[in-house]
């Protein structure tokens, strides 16, 4: 301690005597009207130093109200963030929910149009495999739904039940190699045997070779055999291939339905239970 008075012994003097001499100016400027020559001294000595601790003082004041601002500002730019993830959410789930009412008010009116008692389900499990291409849906022999029902969407065809329980059941699709249906071409009426090729492909089994078919000609059920209701899409021919022998022509098609974006069904309770 003793060194350091020693060593800034002439910093402390010369600061104690202006801090006397400003006090001692500020005790006697009240009761005069005009400053004495001493004070006049006082005042121009003691002014640089004022202005000194008057433009700190306004610094450290500046820098304390920004960052009082900063801190604020980054609450509320916290806040907005976590207020425009709760709006994205929410408008997310509303244009979500608004989807699901078109497709479900599309699925209505399809319903109004087919013939008999039809089930509207959800699709809530894929089975895709190289043997089988199912899936599950959310409704069972409790709602009425039992084997070999068929199985549209709003495009078309998509399958036919081939497992029933009480609340679920599995649909075998269009697609899979064990699935068959009558069907019709629409523009020249020529019939055929539509089956699965795997993938997303069918064929026109049973064609006969004189038959007028064309590439883009739409594919429909035939309504023959009782199950599938008749003039409803399967899907439209992309491939034509008539051999030199035989009788039958091969015919290539692609369903109407996109079985990787199946949700809402119909299941029609005409078919054979």
């Amino acid at each position: 301690m003793l060194e350091f008075l020693k060593k800034y012994r002439v910093h402390l003097l010369t600061g104690l005597v202006l801090f006397a001499a400003l006090i001692f100016y500020s005790l006697n400027l009240r009761h005069r009207d005009t400053a004495s020559p001493f004070e006049r001294v006082v005042l121009t000595v003691t002014s640089p130093v004022t202005r000194i601790i008057t433009a700190v003082n306004d610094a450290v004041r500046s820098v304390w109200e920004e960052y009082v601002l900063l801190t604020n500002l980054n609450k509320e730019n916290r806040r907005l963030i976590q207020t425009i993830k709760i709006l994205n959410e929410r408008l997310i789930r509303g244009n979500e929910a608004l989807l699901e009412n078109e497709r479900l008010r599309a699925l209505l009116q399809m319903k109004e149009r087919l013939p008999g008692r039809s089930v509207a389900v959800s699709v809530i499990a894929e089975e895709f495999t190289p043997w089988f291409r199912t899936v599950i849906i959310n409704r069972g022999e409790q709602d009425g739904i039992h084997e070999g029902m068929p199985v549209v969407a709003l495009q078309g065809v998509v399958g036919q039940v081939i497992k029933s329980g009480a609340t679920s059941a599995k649909v075998l699709l269009l697609t899979d190699h064990a699935s068959a249906l009558a069907a019709t071409i629409q523009r020249s009426r020529a019939r055929g045997v539509v089956r699965g090729k795997g993938g997303d492909l069918c064929s026109l089994e049973f064609a006969n070779r004189q038959d007028d078919i064309k590439l883009g000609d739409i594919v429909i059920t035939s309504g023959i055999g009782g199950i599938y209701p008749k003039g409803i899409p399967i899907g439209e021919v992309t491939m034509v291939k008539k051999g030199e022998y035989g009788i039958f022509q091969t015919v290539t098609i692609r369903p109407a339905v996109n079985f990787s974006h199946l949700e809402e069904l119909l299941v029609l309770v005409t078919g054979k239970q």
